[in-house]
């Protein structure tokens, strides 16, 4: 047995099929544990899933969801469940960020209503959905299991030309707060973590990253730059290795008293 213990655990993982999400099933796989790997592109998904079972063998399935339509979701659920008869873990990774100023002078990239029912559809109401009906399997089952969601230092420091963004994972921190005092009478863990900034992903496109500078009165190139500038005391951006690695730590009955609290995984980054 690895030292985790997570052989034979049924895992599901929104947002599996990029960035972090796709770093957090390689960690799981690597465990021992099943992946469902969840994502809206099924390309990428099944690829994933093929990636899983050459490298780390196990029986790893790809399901297309939205995790803003609760149809979807329970579909979702109700396949993993016939697929490995349980679920032990749900890691609410899947998120999008459309960075917006709340007003912007020059007309350009402000924040509308439509960008922020987007973001906040799949930010936050994607995570409610997806942990209700995990967590009414789990409780069915009687089984406890572990809830892992993602939220962000962002979620308490704010963000300039994100603040939709930021309010949906300081959404993230008060959810998994309130939960963990309702669900750990049925043995169900509730934990997230907080990445800072890390190496870039599929999600810092061109696109983003020409949004975001212009919202703070920069140019892309001089955003890019800033990444280095920040005061990070480890000197370094974090890897998606590193944020999975805490993943599955969390997932674990290693962490088995870990509860209710939202660990910051940012090389001990702040603003001072």
């Amino acid at each position: 047995m690895a030292w985790l213990g997570l052989e034979g655990k049924a895992a599901i993982v929104t947002g599996g099929a990029s960035g972090i999400g796709k770093a957090v099933c390689r960690a799981l796989a690597q465990q021992g544990a099943n992946v469902t790997v969840v994502d809206v592109n099924e390309e990428a998904g099944t690829a994933t899933v093929g990636e899983l079972k050459a490298d780390h063998g196990g029986d790893h399935v790809f399901e297309a969801a939205d995790v803003t339509d609760r149809a979807s979701v329970e579909g979702l659920v109700t396949k993993t469940v016939a697929t490995f008869g349980k679920i032990d873990i749900l890691v609410n990774n899947a998120g999008i960020n459309v960075p917006r100023l709340l007003v912007d002078p020059a007309g350009e990239e402000e924040l509308t209503e439509a960008i922020w029912d987007t973001v906040v559809a799949v930010n936050q109401k994607g995570v409610f959905l997806c942990t209700q009906a995990v967590v009414r399997s789990m409780i069915q089952a009687k089984r406890g299991g572990v809830i892992v969601n993602m939220a962000s230092e962002s979620g308490l420091e704010g963000s300039e030309g994100q603040s939709v963004y930021a309010a949906t994972k300081a959404a993230i921190y008060s959810l998994t707060r309130s939960w963990a005092k309702e669900l750990g009478k049925h043995g169900i863990r509730v934990v997230g973590l907080a990445p800072g900034i890390l190496e870039a992903t599929a999600m810092r496109t061109d696109e983003y990253e020409r949004a975001l500078a212009h919202a703070r009165g920069i140019t892309a190139e001089q955003l890019r730059e800033g990444y280095k500038k920040v005061s990070i005391p480890l000197g370094r951006a974090g890897t998606l290795e590193e944020v999975a690695a805490v993943v599955a730590f969390l997932a674990s009955d290693r962490a088995g008293y870990v509860h209710g609290t939202v660990i910051n995984v940012s090389g001990g980054k702040s603003r001072g």
